[in-house]
């Protein structure tokens, strides 16, 4: 059999030796996956048993039931859709704001040449270095100032942009063809309509890729929302739920439904957006 042109020298794709090598590398990551996907689904089982307790593991219910969600839901002191609404609105605005400034910013310093382009570039890219409990508080003092504790704007905007995403879709735009540009320019384009009608199409596997790393961290940020909202019908759901768990510690079935709400959009998410994703994050870093 002629050997492929990237395979080894001694490099054999039949015969015992690679067989039990391919059985057990399959062994191996099936039970690794087994092993990272149990507490989710124990998570799962426990929000659809009765009555489950938190020292018994289930991986299957022994009496399949909803009325945990129920239970969730009619609870007086738990407003349940308002949170759910809440976080709705902090992550999208937060994904929006952030594929719109940072593709502004990336098309800027991958396509425009201006003075200290690269400069500046530099300096974005240095405030990825920040800790962010180091911006914490005076963020937080700025909004006091301006009044915008407990509000939405407080709670959106000190979030309305990334140097990490900046970086991903400078990165993937630097590795788009400059005769698009050129092209649409001879054609009267101006830069703005250059950046949306050529650009910004080429650019939906970056913009996916983001929209799924800021959803997902706007979805499940707990620290920033925990300082900013005060009252309890301005929670997200992760501020939520450690509300109810402090309240409703004893009742698993109560906790494991609240937290199967929480992950579970993000979940659908990542999923639906899977391959956008991947092709994303392989075409993003082509060229410097």
């Amino acid at each position: 059999m002629a050997r492929s042109s990237y395979e080894y020298p001694g490099y054999e794709r039949e015969g015992p030796k690679y067989w039990s090598q391919t059985v057990g590398l399959y062994v191996v990551l099936t039970l690794g996956a087994l092993w990272m996907t149990a507490p989710f689904w124990w998570t799962i089982t426990s929000a659809f048993s009765a009555n489950p307790t938190a020292t018994e593991v289930t991986f299957i219910p022994a009496e399949f039931t909803v009325n945990n969600f129920i239970d969730l839901y009619n609870r007086d002191n738990i407003p349940l859709v308002r949170w759910f609404i809440n976080t709705i609105i902090f992550a999208g605005a937060v994904t929006a704001f952030n594929l719109t400034f940072d593709s502004l910013a990336g098309y800027a310093l991958a396509r425009m040449d201006f003075w200290g382009r690269d400069k500046l570039f530099l300096a974005f890219i240095s405030t990825m270095m920040i800790p962010g409990m180091i911006t914490l508080i005076p963020v937080y003092l700025i909004l006091v100032e301006l009044g915008w504790t407990n509000t939405y704007q407080g709670l959106i905007l000190p979030l309305a942009a990334n140097p990490f995403g900046i970086f991903l879709l400078r990165q993937h735009f630097k590795s788009l063809p400059a005769a698009l540009g050129d092209a649409a320019k001879i054609d009267g384009c101006g830069e703005l309509r250059t950046f949306y009608h050529v650009y910004l199409p080429l650019a939906k596997p970056a913009l996916a890729a983001l929209g799924i790393f800021t959803f997902m961290g706007a979805w499940g940020n707990f620290e920033w929302p925990v300082i900013v909202m005060r009252e309890t019908e301005m929670f997200t759901l992760p501020v939520a739920l450690f509300a109810v768990r402090n309240q409703y510690f004893a009742e698993t079935g109560l906790m494991m439904a609240a937290a199967l709400i929480i992950v579970a959009p993000v979940i659908i998410a990542f999923l639906s957006a899977q391959k956008y994703f991947i092709r994303g994050m392989s075409l993003s870093g082509m060229k410097g």
